[in-house]
């Protein structure tokens, strides 16, 4: 459209928005100040008045849109930091001995090819200072003190700082990364490992800053339910900025803005480096970082710059600086790190404005402005930021901190592409190192070639003020501690309901542990420390009746009116809640499981987590944050509702969890079961129940798989020994008639697979004339992990034989083993089996059909149990060959 053709009168922004303008006069009057400044002072004055009115609305108020990114420069300005809490000078000396034994432990054990990470901390050093000299609450003022989560890669410095704590000796420094005689260090923070100092694993990455959320969102959930007084806790999260990549680390970012969890504070460590090159080359991850905490509701306290840039910001009266700051992209900023004054002149001080503002700086004072001067290596700055985030009050802050990766360990690491893979330093290197930090380390402390620790003594200077400080904030940190606090025993009445089976009722396995967890809920006892979680399934559950009685947490309790609220079962939400909908995130309801099932150490308050899912979203989804909650010593248990490819007919292709205790039996915490009737469910749960809370309480958690389809669930059968048989994984259901001649054969059989097992029984006697006992196995991997405690017991010279083989002795015939799971599964015991041992499965990609049609696809019907039993006695001469073919003809198998 030309110019003359557009419309003289085009409608106002108002307008547009379809908001009435009341007062034409005056909007066009603001509109006419703007275009003069524009046109008087540039578009940057222009846009320098626009967010100052903004940050004057928001201070008055009024509701506008919050401001997704600010200028490249510190949120706390020099003239509004607060005033210093301690002793500078000492802590500058704490740091740099902290420094130096973190690179010498790295160094010597890289001299042994052991490896570790040395850059990370020397740029996160003061970070962690700052923190430990001034924020970090311990545990000894009788609460449960603050929760760390550490940046794996910088473990090497908590560790010297806990060696100058008098924590750890030189001796166990040396054993970094060697742990196979038990007296190592890990080589990350890992409780399970070593179980008295740390409390979160966080090497794995993004799973610390997600695990940090629903940790300080499960302390409100304590203090809300009246559990435990978590007031005065803080959850600190330390990260890389190239971890921010990791989509786990942005997941929950809006349930902390959203509960309001101003318990939290993100401390992101921007030295604008991942593991191979910049973070973001051509762009700044700062400010991308800043627009997605602020666009989630977080507050964002930027600390980017230190003091030497103070006085040149006061003269950048034109914002020529500040701009040219806003500007320069990351890669560029690492370059001007590393090189010289002339460079940086030529390169970064470009223009009039700028080049005259470096006239007045030496060589020395412009290398320093990039190499040092950044708002993550001086604690002053740090300490603004820090004041800033736990003063903050209704959201969660994030601080990012500018820093230099390598930081003081010399050029040949500072601001380097290579910097992460880097392990070790040289002993000219040490030198320059010890001068840059001032340390009194004589020159013939390194005339050999193996670096010293460096520890000023028991009773300096250092160390009493190191002790001082902790003392004032409530002890040592890290720390993990652990108080006995077995929970009484449950009540048998909600066993026994199971136990005596449901008559001609049938129910689906998943209903009855439901049900189990329900009535073990009402006890006045424990009822009040399980932890149900559910990811938006509860209904799928059956677990709708939970939502009046135990209500939904939701700490603004419920604000509107609820649909059903005519109905019984309806959707109340309570602040005092106790059951947790995370919403479509099995991500999140791990993490939050995680900060139940851990919680009688971090808060002394044992939980009872209850995290029930669909199963195909269970281990293959969050296996890796599994694995952690191993490694943190996690109680609780996992269920898989509705489990089974079998038996999720209609989900097709990706939804398969055939695989799901194959997974599982890879985590040596899990106790894992596939149980078949409802007085499985009461035996296993009532056992591991002890097992977690009771006098001798174990690290692990349970998983189990239950199922959705409706099926006889008949007493427990008064069989001597069948309790035992249900927890060590197997036992003998239904013999066959013992007075009855014909081929014998045994069906081994797990979850719901024993009802077509119980089926194959009956075709094989009425049809072929062939004996079936048919056997539970109530977990296949708990009889291989027998078997092989068995075969390291023979490799000692001792006589044990597995459970699973002494069960199955002189069991006449071949063995059969079937479940809804893949071959493998099953599989995991046939070398302890002394019989001929085969095993169906459901093995390939899913498809969605019916029940019964699925099942004949994977052959594990009952009319495929047959035949299969069928060949493997023709195969040992028991049956003639030609019944094998006439079953499978009778059956449809041939087709």
């Amino acid at each position: 459209m030309s110019d003359q053709s557009r419309p003289t009168d085009s409608p106002a922004i108002s307008e547009l928005n379809q908001l009435p303008d009341r007062d034409r006069e005056e909007t066009a009057e603001w509109q006419a100040s703007l275009d003069a400044v524009v046109r008087n002072a540039g578009p940057e004055r222009a846009a320098y008045l626009v967010r100052r009115v903004h940050e004057v609305a928001a201070r008055t108020g009024v509701s506008l849109p919050g401001l997704l990114s600010t200028d490249y420069i510190n949120t706390v300005p020099a003239a509004a930091q607060p005033a210093f809490d301690g002793d500078l000078e000492m802590e500058s000396r704490i740091t740099a001995i902290n420094r130096w034994n973190a690179a010498a432990m790295v160094t010597r054990g890289s001299h042994l090819g052991l490896g570790g990470h040395i850059a990370t901390y020397a740029s996160a050093a003061w970070l962690y200072e700052i923190g430990f000299n001034h924020f970090f609450r311990g545990k000894d003022g009788g609460g449960s003190g603050d929760q760390l989560f550490v940046q794996g890669h910088a473990s090497p410095g908590i560790y010297a700082r806990v060696f100058l704590e008098g924590r750890l000796t030189a001796e166990q420094l040396n054993g970094f990364r060697r742990e196979a005689g038990g007296n190592g260090l890990p080589s990350y923070p890992h409780p399970r490992r070593l179980p008295w100092l740390w409390e979160f694993p966080t090497v794995s990455m993004g799973l610390g800053p997600l695990g940090a959320i629903y940790q300080a969102r499960f302390n409100r959930y304590l203090e809300a339910r009246g559990i435990k007084d978590t007031s005065a806790s803080r959850v600190w999260a330390f990260l890389g900025d190239g971890e921010t990549d990791e989509p786990e680390s942005m997941a929950a970012l809006t349930l902390a803005s959203r509960e309001g969890l101003d318990n939290l504070t993100f401390v992101v460590n921007c030295n604008l480096q991942r593991l191979d090159g910049p973070v973001r080359s051509n762009s700044k991850i700062v400010q991308e970082l800043e627009s997605r905490f602020r666009g989630a509701g977080w507050n964002v306290v930027k600390t980017l710059w230190g003091e030497a840039w103070d006085p040149l910001l006061q003269q950048d009266t034109s914002g020529a600086l500040v701009r040219r700051l806003g500007e320069v992209p990351d890669a560029q900023l690492q370059t001007l790190a590393a090189r010289d004054a002339s460079y940086i002149r030529g390169n970064f001080f470009t223009g009039d404005a700028l080049a005259a503002v470096a006239a007045g700086l030496s060589d020395a004072q412009i290398v320093d402005l990039f190499e040092n001067s950044r708002g993550g290596h001086e604690p002053l700055k740090v300490y603004a930021a820090y004041r800033a985030a736990v003063e903050h009050r209704g959201a969660p802050t994030v601080i990012l901190a500018q820093t230099v990766k390598g930081h003081t360990l010399g050029s040949a690491f500072e601001s380097r592409n290579a910097s992460h893979q880097m392990k070790k330093l040289t002993m000219q290197q040490f030198r320059e190192m010890r001068d840059l930090l001032d340390l009194p380390v004589p020159d013939s402390a390194l005339a050999g070639d193996e670096v010293p620790y460096w520890h000023p003594g028991e009773d300096s200077p250092e160390v009493r003020y190191l002790h001082e400080r902790r003392t004032r904030l409530g002890g040592p940190l890290p720390s993990r501690r652990v108080v006995a606090k077995p929970l009484p025993e449950p009540p048998a009445k909600p066993f026994e309901a199971l136990e005596k089976g449901f008559g001609n009722q049938e129910v689906a396995t998943t209903m009855a542990l439901v049900r189990l967890v329900k009535d073990l809920m009402r006890d006045k006892q424990t009822g009040a420390r399980w932890v149900p979680i559910v990811p938006d399934e509860a209904r799928t559950f059956g677990m709708e009746s939970l939502f009046p009685t135990a209500g939904i947490y939701s700490p603004q309790g419920q604000t509107y009116d609820p649909v059903d609220a005519d109905q019984l079962l309806y959707y109340k939400e309570s602040r005092t809640g106790q059951l947790i909908i995370e919403g479509i995130t099995e991500a999140g309801s791990v993490a939050e499981f995680a900060a139940a099932a851990t919680s009688y150490a971090t808060h002394g308050e044992p939980m009872i987590p209850f995290y029930i899912f669909y199963a195909m979203f269970g281990f293959q989804r969050t296996g890796d944050q599994f694995w952690a909650l191993a490694d943190q010593l996690g109680r609780g248990f996992v269920v898989g509702g509705t489990a089974g490819r079998t038996t999720m007919t209609g989900e097709g292709l990706q939804h398969g969890d055939g695989h799901s205790h194959l997974l599982a039996s890879t985590n040596p915490a899990v106790i894992s079961y596939d149980p078949a009737f409802a007085y499985e469910i009461a035996v296993i749960v009532r056992d591991g129940l002890r097992r977690m809370y009771g006098e001798r309480a174990e690290n692990i958690f349970y998983y189990l798989t239950v199922y959705n389809e409706p099926k006889h669930q008949p007493p427990m059968p008064a069989v001597p020994g069948i309790e035992e048989g249900i927890l060590r994984g197997i036992y003998r259901f239904r013999p066959a008639e013992p007075a009855a001649a014909g081929p014998r054969i045994q069906l081994l059989s797990s979850g719901t697979a024993i009802h077509w097992a119980l089926r194959a029984q009956e075709l094989l006697a009425t049809e072929w004339n062939v004996r079936a006992d048919v056997w539970s196995v109530t977990s296949w991997t708990e009889l291989r992990r027998d078997a092989m405690e068995s075969d390291a017991a023979r490799m000692r010279g001792e006589e044990r034989t597995p459970y699973v083989t002494r069960a199955l002795s002189g069991a006449p015939g071949p063995v059969l083993a079937v479940s809804d799971w893949m071959r493998q599964v099953p599989d995991q015991i046939s070398q302890w089996v002394e019989q001929d041992y085969y095993s169906l499965g459901t093995d390939g990609f899913g498809l969605s059909d019916t029940r019964e049609d699925v099942r004949r696809h994977f052959q594990v019907d009952a009319e495929s149990i047959v035949v299969a039993a069928l060949d493997r006695l023709a195969r040992s001469g028991q049956v003639a060959p030609e019944n094998v073919a006439q079953a499978r003809e009778r059956y449809g198998l041939d087709r």
